[in-house]
């Protein structure tokens, strides 16, 4: 194990900068692709990956089918044909291999440095030690046994073409593929074909059921445990084979969860850094990838495990930036210093390429890992100038927390109305302008919904979903391009799983037609009322979304339907720029804005219905002819206590950790309205306790909700 350096710092600040990932709720964690994405983009080296959920079939890939280095991920395919020649009566595990002292290589492994030459063992041991210590030894004794053309011959038998061995290890002399050995070493492979290989491993199609057995048996005892492994909580069961030379590294296999078992493969090559410590770049990808995929399909991570480093460039946002900018700072003279907003924009870039030209680093204006340990420790808001002598005076205590009034909350902003008539009766920062995150489809909903209110039938037709729309980032409703649904499902897909591709896919059909009537939203009552959301569960990387439309397409003409209908409800405060809520200049709600669009939205019976639903199935058809089915689960979390029915969650960086929701306790509704909670966990007990504390104050009959904090 290494000695820790100061990236340790770097690796907390980033646990905090992305708790909101590390949810216990799983589709907080529905937005693998956009993560992932922004993972692989900032890796300095070429990155192949694909993920698949063995029980749901939910799959993500990324440059899946290039061809990538395998360096030890292909002993994985040694062991299956191994195995299928035992299963053919061609080799017995028991079979005695005797080590010679030629057959020594050097590398990982035990046998080379531990026992001398003559040593016998049983052929089942020389797999083992292949798989659960990479033995390059062991690993050219199992090949001598079937050859080294056969495990090529059989990748081409079951369709996996790319998956090659080129040679026994450390004996390129005895290639059988000089070019391709040249190129990938000692054997190729995609990500795709990999995944593949381990879908019909661990459903028992590549061998006898007895072999499967043995070889998931083998991965499962895998030592390497620094990379997808890495982060994973206690007692998960992983099995897996890992490879590593300078410039590859990769780690395939089966987490066995209890969403099911989910097969990966990531393959990493061309790596900058080349170097084999426990902070080589690689093998933290792999760790905070494996973090990410598990948090995605079961959620149930350790939010203290510290996710990896990760390189940030202009576009990032969050408290991490901010400690970048306030350490730069600290680096540089008074005259190059730059604002401490937590955007990394072209200023930021600028003050970066200042301090790595003054390091003696490429001007490159990204922070990598080189960059990080140059910069030392993080100085955060509450640190000492680095040039003050002495340590500055420490603040004067606060007084204590008053015994009376709304309790202490996380959230930047919040609004507590009356259910039943939209009257905010308390409030903090409420009419303050904030990002809201995907509560932004409460919008969306309603504005289909209000069509649908004067014309019924809109909610049986039929939507085709393009390609704009499953290209949408971040969460999903995991409808695909050319497959169809109704625009009730679609809404269904929009609210529950807090569908980004769904908000686009509605916008698209409907268009100019959701451009509301002079005479709609005319009811006094809806300037003044708030209405519930349901959640949102987005965990999108802050970029900026940029759509582009023009100002006639549908996408662009639904959105200025949006912000008519904020008109309407006298939302001051608030303007659309999509129809999602990912981050966008201009896009922002008020807490009691938000509350006149949950109370307005709730007069709608299928909306209640809708946001009120914890799960919905639905069977989708498609232009190509075949049928799917999904399952939507609703992630507000609120909705498994008793009393509470709605409305919707909203989860971005820059927007924290959003929640709109409606209960009744002793007959009296009441809407709440949080904004900028300073993490998942956080928003729905900042929610549970304004509503504890303004029950209390209204049953009791002892509030007065003109005493606002």
């Amino acid at each position: 194990m290494t000695k820790p350096l100061p990236m340790l710092a770097l690796l907390l600040a980033c646990a905090l900068a992305t708790a909101e990932d590390s949810k216990g709720d799983p589709s907080e964690s529905d937005v693998l692709q956009k993560e992932i994405a922004s993972l692989f983009d900032r890796h300095r080296g070429r990155v192949a990956a694909a993920v698949k959920n063995l029980q749901t079939g939910e799959s993500y890939e990324w440059n899946a089918d290039r061809v990538m280095p395998t360096a030890s991920l292909i002993k994985l395919p040694v062991m299956i044909e191994a195995y299928r020649r035992v299963d053919a009566g061609e080799l017995s595990l028991d079979k005695q291999l005797t080590l010679a002292e030629e057959d020594k290589v050097p590398g990982s492994g035990v046998l080379t440095e531990h026992f001398s030459a003559g040593v016998k063992l049983p052929l089942r041991d020389a797999i083992h030690l292949m798989i659960v210590y990479s033995d390059n030894t062991a690993t050219n004794l199992v090949i001598d046994q079937i050859g080294i053309g056969s495990t090529t011959e059989l990748m081409d038998e079951l369709g996996y073409p790319e998956t090659r061995l080129n040679a026994k290890v450390w004996r390129r002399d005895l290639s059988i593929a000089p070019e391709r050995s040249k190129e990938y070493g000692l054997g190729s492979t995609t990500a795709a074909e990999v995944v593949g290989l381990l879908t019909e491993l661990y459903g028992k199609e590549v061998a006898s059921d007895e072999s499967c057995d043995a070889m998931l048996g083998h991965l499962r005892a895998c030592q390497d445990d620094k990379k997808v492994r890495r982060f994973l909580p206690d007692g998960v069961k992983v099995a897996n084979k890992t490879g590593a030379v300078s410039e590859s590294r990769t780690d395939a296999g089966v987490i066995e969860s209890k969403a099911g078992p989910i097969a990966y493969c990531l393959l990493t090559t061309d790596n900058d850094d080349t170097g084999w410590s426990d902070e080589n770049e690689a093998e933290l990808l792999a760790a905070e990838f494996g973090r990410r995929v598990y948090a995605h399909f079961v959620g149930d991570t350790d939010e203290d495990a510290v996710p990896a480093a990760r390189v940030l460039a202009v576009g990032d946002d969050g408290d991490l930036v901010a400690d970048l900018q306030r350490t730069v700072n600290a680096k540089l003279d008074e005259k190059d210093r730059i604002g401490v907003d937590g955007d990394f924009g072209p200023a930021t870039e600028g003050a970066v390429k200042k301090f790595q030209e003054q390091a003696g680093l490429e001007p490159s204006g990204r922070v990598d890992m080189a960059t990080w340990r140059a910069l030392g420790p993080l100085v955060e808001e509450d640190d000492p100038p680095p040039s003050s002598a002495e340590p500055a005076p420490l603040a004067e205590l606060e007084p204590a927390d008053p015994l009376d009034g709304p309790p202490v909350v996380t959230c930047k902003a919040y609004a507590i109305a009356d259910g039943d008539t939209g009257e905010v009766l308390w409030g903090y920062n409420d009419a303050e302008p904030r990002d809201p995150a995907s509560t932004t489809k409460i919008m969306t909903a309603y504005t289909v919904l209000k069509l649908a209110e004067k014309d019924p039938s809109v909610l049986d037709e039929e939507i085709v979903f393009t390609k704009a729309a499953d290209d949408t980032s971040g969460s999903t409703s995991d409808v695909r391009a050319g497959e169809k649904l109704t625009v009730r499902q679609c809404l269904y897909g929009l609210m529950l799983p807090s569908g980004n591709d769904a908000s686009v896919a509605l916008a698209e059909h409907f268009g100019e037609r959701a451009e509301p009537d002079d005479d709609d939203d005319d009811d006094d009552d809806d300037k003044d009322e708030e209405e519930e959301g349901d959640e949102e569960d987005e965990e999108d990387e802050d970029d900026d979304d940029d759509d582009d439309e023009d100002d006639d397409s549908p996408l662009a003409e639904f959105i200025e339907a949006m912000n008519d209908h904020a008109e309407l409800l006298g939302m001051d405060e608030s303007h659309f720029e999509n129809t999602h809520g990912l981050t966008a200049d201009g896009h922002q709600l008020s807490a009691r804005d938000l509350v006149k669009l949950v109370h307005a939205a709730r007069q709608l019976p299928l909306f209640r219905e809708i946001t009120g639903t914890r799960r919905e199935s639905a069977t989708l058809d498609s232009v190509t002819g075949y049928q799917r089915n999904v399952v939507w689960n609703n992630t507000n979390r609120l909705l498994g206590i008793e009393g509470f029915d709605g409305v919707k969650t909203g989860t971005t960086g820059r927007a924290g950790a959003c929640l709109a929701s409606t209960g009744v306790r002793d007959g009296k509704r009441l809407i709440v309205v949080v904004l900028g909670s300073s993490c998942s966990d956080a928003r729905y007990a900042d929610s549970r306790n304004l509503y504890r504390w303004a029950w209390q104050e209204l049953l009791s009959g002892d509030g007065d909700p003109n005493d606002q904090q």
